[in-house]
């Protein structure tokens, strides 16, 4: 995919030189409308893969349906129980901004990709957007600034703004998550003194560090070691830790190992200190980690800026998306200002062809992907997880919740909000398909039942 020249609004116009006074030739200015249209194509493409994926997991499924539906088909089959439409006018449309000078905090590591080259790449320029992407230390931080107001928007864990909108570590404050950042994207590395204990069977009174409480990284840990029949709150201990000292903390031997973000996983790796036992795509492939959101205040305060924000965000996706422009991402997201990390590091965790730290060089493309669809039934899961562990007492409204968080349970209201025509298939959608755990099938249509299902909890 090329990357465009971003648009310089201090450029001089040429009103006497093509129809819209914006290029300095009718040449030029051609060039500009096909630019466009096939940027809007790109967005519509990346779309309809973005959700054939999801609801076909499976490759042999997802292209037998594609064989059904026939080439270009697939679009029209999806749209009679999706908000197809209204995904791609939220991608393509544009309105004059309420705010053009944003704060956006992002913490150090590769789920925050799409967020970090949209600066370096332009593409919060070329929206209008005046972008100054905040270095933040720690998740707690993070959620202190969106509190505050002193963040418009934020990189969060997914489960964070969840966890936020129900007041859970904070006062309440209703969140919400526009797209996925990441998925997969996380490992569990382990010191190298364990590398005679990769069976999480034997990781009994081991000590382990995630970067937050209310994190995917959390909730799969505790599901993988459960599933080996520990219990995650008496048999090993999670500290919380921000994920820039992780490392360090396996180094100096405070912690045994650490299911994180990269590339702390692959820095452990490069710095001889620890391997990586499992990625988290072998626990759940497809799962969400980060997402990028903001406050329903600032959207409805500010929808065409939101929407303009959107923009940005699934076009710097849909660029992270395709393999071809990984090493050229790993070149600008690495320099100091950003991850601050070796550019050999990200390489790795983008291309995915990376040595584990036990010998081997893996190549698995998918080690990290920018699926940016925030479906509820991700909500839901991370819900019935935070009931099982403790962290949410009593019954939970699954849907309810769901829909109030990630926006596209929410699809009518957004597209009001950013004025974005409201479809029936939008009215219609459901947003819910299932998913498999360590094998195991996640129905959110049977969410309470799954959350009291297991061996290993606190409910």
């Amino acid at each position: 995919m090329s990357i465009h020249k971003p648009f310089d609004p201090d450029r001089p116009l040429f009103s006497s030189r093509c129809s819209c006074g914006m290029h300095a030739s009718a040449a030029e200015h051609e060039a500009a409308k096909l630019q466009k249209i096939n940027e809007e194509q790109e967005s519509a493409n990346f779309i309809e893969a973005s959700l054939v994926k999801a609801l076909f997991p499976q490759e042999a499924r997802r292209r037998a349906f594609l064989r059904a539906v026939g080439t270009g088909g697939a679009m029209g089959a999806l749209s009679g129980f999706l908000p197809v439409g209204a995904l791609q006018a939220m991608a393509q449309e544009k309105a004059p901004l309420e705010k053009r000078d944003l704060k956006i905090g992002f913490i150090a590591i590769t789920c925050a990709t799409p967020l970090i080259m949209a600066d370096p790449l332009g593409f919060y320029k070329k929206q209008g957007l005046n972008v100054t992407l905040n270095k933040t230390a720690g998740w707690a931080l993070i959620r202190d600034k969106m509190l505050s107001k002193e963040h418009d928007a934020s990189h969060f864990l997914s489960p964070m703004p969840i966890a936020m909108s129900m007041g859970l570590g904070s006062d309440p404050s209703q969140m919400r998550v526009a797209t996925i950042q990441n998925t997969n994207g996380q490992a569990i590395t382990l010191a190298n003194k364990h590398k005679d204990k990769r069976d999480p069977k034997m990781w009994k009174g081991m000590k382990f560090a995630v970067p937050f409480e209310y994190s995917m990284h959390n909730f799969l840990l505790r599901y993988y070691v459960a599933q080996a029949g520990l219990d995650p709150d008496k048999d090993i201990q999670i500290r919380v830790t921000p994920p820039p000292e992780m490392v360090a903390n396996l180094r100096a031997g405070n912690i045994d190992g650490f299911l994180g973000p990269d590339p702390f996983n692959q820095r452990a790796v490069y710095d001889e200190v620890g391997f990586i036992t499992i990625l988290t795509k072998d626990i759940w492939d497809g799962h969400p980690c980060c997402a990028f959101g903001t406050s329903e205040e600032f959207i409805r305060k500010n929808p065409n800026t939101f929407a303009a924000l959107y923009r940005a965000v699934i076009n710097a996706s849909t660029m992270a998306r395709n393999p071809e422009n990984r090493p050229l991402i790993a070149k600008v997201i690495s320099p100091q200002n950003y991850l601050n990390q070796p550019e050999t590091v990200v390489m790795q965790v983008l291309t995915g062809k990376f040595a584990d730290g036990l010998g081997n060089v893996q190549n698995v493309p998918d080690r990290i992907d920018f699926n940016p669809i925030p479906w509820y039934s991700m909500a839901t899961w991370m819900l019935t997880q935070m009931q099982r562990w403790g962290y949410v007492k009593g019954d939970v409204n699954y849907k309810d919740i769901s829909e109030k968080v990630f926006l596209l349970t929410d699809a009518r209201k957004y597209m009001q909000e950013t004025n974005a025509p409201i479809t029936a298939q939008a009215k219609a959608s459901t947003g819910n398909p299932k998913f498999k755990i360590m094998g195991r099938e996640f129905d959110p249509a049977t969410a309470a039942a799954y959350s009291k299902s297991f061996a290993i909890s606190k409910t």
